[in-house]
């Protein structure tokens, strides 16, 4: 069992569609937030997360802060979407990381596809 792990509901993705995202914590040590963050290859535009734990973020963000109290049973959840048009098919790298005072201590990555 990996001491984090992040999953896609599809890993399929278009313009329209929202991304949702789920991240479980197993890892026995102690650890303050994880951070979830998306990169599209090969483009320079940005994935924007909106929920977290089904709460309406107050801003869109690129980098998804989630501290250790607002984990229910060390499991996150969160929707993302992507704001361009894409005009051809981008792979997507979604990687999440436990910190402990500023520091990485594990991490898991998951890739998807934007389609057109």
């Amino acid at each position: 069992m990996k001491d984090i792990e992040i999953k896609l509901e599809n890993s399929h993705i278009t313009k329209d569609s929202g991304i949702k995202g789920f991240v479980e914590v197993n890892y026995a040590g102690k650890f303050d937030s994880i951070v979830v963050n998306a990169q599209i290859l090969g483009s320079s535009e940005l994935v924007t997360y909106t929920t977290c734990n089904n709460k309406q973020l107050p801003h869109t963000v690129s980098r998804l802060f989630i501290s250790k109290e607002s984990m229910m049973e060390n499991k996150a959840e969160f929707t993302a979407v992507i704001n361009f048009e894409p005009k051809e098919s981008h792979d997507i790298k979604f990687r999440v990381s436990i910190i402990e005072q500023h520091k990485e201590i594990e991490n898991d990555q998951i890739f998807a596809t934007i389609s057109t």
